[in-house]
């Protein structure tokens, strides 16, 4: 608000460029102020003390949507202190960084400061680290907040909302062991069918946080650690320059495929369209024209809907692939000195997400290091930053009879972002098998043409075999007959290496191939082309998801009793065009109820 930041100025953010921002919008403050956390804390305190023991109080949500970053002085310093606890020395931290390049050697920590606006490129290792820090500082930001309202009452769960974007210094998976259930907003931006493959992807990806963070709270695997929905739009998709009016029936589609992944329930921003403020047109449960509209009425309906599928929560999601996210990555690529600017570890999951998808497979997000019990194909989707602990995970993971795909611009950095030397892909080159000499990154319109019609886009590369096979080859040009994409023997297992991103049909062939080879198979095999199937399991009972994306009625085989309607299900399910169905399966999935995580109905 105005008074406090005229009353503390030195707690407005900075930017890279040194300009200090003024109040007048949200964000407006540095995390590593202390007048700033001091303040929060203050607040954080009051509502315990009022509110810790009152009757209605089901859950503490802390801040919104964490992800300022700031250039101030007290940034400064604390990044410092950060980076003397991480490399312990500066002889430790000129290695990492490689600052004999450029002359940037520091011999003084008061030589250091954030990663400021500069004359040409950043140093890559300064820019990684400043994320790491912000991730560490907003969690610590967090922590003292939450630590406050838990005092008070520590029967209360206490989250914080995680917001995703290219733009977000936060590693929400290592955030996920210091939250009672982690919470998630969901925005998509497609509107022509992307918007379902993007909903599928978070919802995966806040099932596997939760599950990380569950391992490091108790030590064990939680198949089915809770996580929850907390924002997303009733009824808009907020695509580039405008704001798109889902149809009729998407809002269903896209929170049942949220709840189908093991969220609590659903949960929308904003309850009310207000009149004035920044926000006055964005997606509300009640717009402007009041109830008596068509986003109300099927905002209750949705609600009728998970009254009635309560029993499916506490299930377990059927997945037999792991694809594998790392935050690091994801900031490490961001860097502009790369070979292509279409570098993204971020989109290159997503790519294989949508390739498993749109096959119909059920995927687990993991993060390096996480168990694999259960995984028959393991996913690497241009895993950049690969400490030698990542390398020997996955290394053992093949060896001991798993299936691994690696994507191109996998291994070839250390975790400090510094090239691993004697080709790519670097700490994989013995478990795939190939050694990449030159990179060819593709303009956005360029193709590379492979043997059997496909094609692939964004990158492709000078493959040198070293015991793999080639199981497809680039046509023509310079890389003709070349190998673009292979498959090893490496121990008891087998590891795929795509050099290039296949077109979509090709890319789901084959995520279908790499899949059944290791005795991986889809949901529904028999679910037409449009219709998600997801499946979650309990204690004597499995829940058939079913969503039809399409606009014709479809056909599904399933039987048991369809929760929604109360109908039982002899053969077959029918799906109006862009409806949905829950079906209790029977027929050797069981039809016994599963028990509820904490003996109630989560999903509401």
């Amino acid at each position: 608000p105005p008074w406090f930041s005229l009353a503390h100025p030195d707690a407005l953010p900075v930017t890279a460029d040194g300009v200090r921002l003024h109040h007048g919008s949200r964000d407006t403050y540095c995390a590593a102020a202390p007048a700033y956390r001091a303040a929060a804390r203050r607040i954080a305190s009051a509502l315990a003390e009022r509110y810790a023991h009152h009757p209605a109080l089901e859950l503490w949500h802390v801040h919104n949507e964490y992800g300022t970053t700031c250039h101030c002085e007290h940034a400064v310093r604390a990044f410092r202190r950060w980076l003397a606890d991480r490399h312990g020395d500066l002889d430790t931290l000129n290695a990492a960084w490689a600052t004999s390049f450029w002359s940037q050697h520091y011999s003084a920590w008061a030589q250091i400061s954030t990663p400021r606006a500069t004359q040409y490129l950043a140093n890559p290792g300064h820019l990684l680290d400043y994320r790491r820090f912000w991730s560490d500082t907003l969690l610590a930001a967090y922590v003292e907040q939450r630590d406050a309202v838990r005092a008070a009452n520590p029967a209360v769960p206490v989250t914080t909302n995680y917001v995703l974007g290219d733009w977000v210094p936060v590693d929400h998976a290592r955030w996920a062991a210091e939250v009672d259930l982690v919470a998630v907003d969901h925005y998509p931006d497609a509107v022509d069918g992307g918007a379902e493959e993007q909903t599928a992807l978070v919802a995966d990806l806040a099932r596997g946080w939760a599950r990380h963070g569950a391992r490091r709270r108790v030590g064990t695997p939680d198949r089915s650690a809770a996580w929850l929905l907390m924002e997303s739009a009733p009824n808009q998709i907020h695509t580039s320059g405008r704001m798109h009016t889902k149809e009729p029936g998407r809002m269903a589609r896209h929170s049942l495929s949220h709840v189908a992944r093991g969220s609590r329930g659903v949960m929308f921003f904003q309850w009310r369209a207000p009149a004035g403020g920044a926000e006055r047109f964005h997606s509300a449960v009640v717009p402007h024209a009041g109830p008596d509209t068509r986003v109300f009425r099927e905002a209750v309906r949705l609600g009728e809907m998970l009254a009635r599928i309560s029993e499916v929560d506490g299930g377990a999601v059927d997945a037999s692939v792991a694809i594998a996210w790392d935050a690091a990555s994801g900031w490490a690529l961001d860097h502009p000195g790369l070979p292509s600017e279409r570098l993204n570890h971020r989109d290159e999951v997503a790519a294989a997400h949508r390739a498993l998808w749109r096959a119909g497979f059920g995927c687990d997000m993991v993060l390096p290091g996480d168990p694999l019990d259960g995984c028959r194909l393991l996913v690497l989707p241009a895993l950049y930053l690969t400490s030698d602990a990542t390398a020997d995970w996955v290394r053992e993971y093949v060896r001991g009879g798993g299936h691994l795909l690696a994507t191109w611009a996998s291994g070839i950095a250390d975790d400090n972002a510094r090239v691993r030397l004697g080709g790519y892909p670097g700490a994989f080159r013995d478990v795939l098998g190939v050694r990449v000499e030159e990179f060819h990154p593709l303009a956005e319109s360029e193709r590379a043409p492979l043997t059997g019609g496909g094609s692939g886009s964004v990158w492709a590369e000078t493959v040198r075999l070293a015991g793999a096979t080639a199981v497809t080859a680039y046509v023509g040009g310079g890389r003709d007959a070349m190998p673009a994409i292979t498959r090893h023997r490496f121990g008891a297992g087998t590891a795929w290496y795509l050099s290039t991103r296949p077109d979509d049909a090709t890319y789901g062939r084959l995520m279908t191939d790499a899949a059944r080879a290791a005795g991986a198979h889809p949901v529904c095999a028999a679910a037409p082309p449009g219709v998600e199937a997801v499946r979650r399991r309990g204690a004597g009972a499995s829940w058939l998801f079913l969503l039809n994306h399409t606009d014709r009625p479809q056909r599904v085989p399933a039987a048991g009793v369809e929760l929604l309607t109360g109908a039982t299900v002899a053969t077959e399910v029918h799906l109006p065009a862009g409806g949905v169905a829950v079906v209790r399966e029977v027929d050797g999935h069981g039809d016994a109820p599963a028990r509820h995580l904490d003996g109630r109905a989560g999903a509401r």
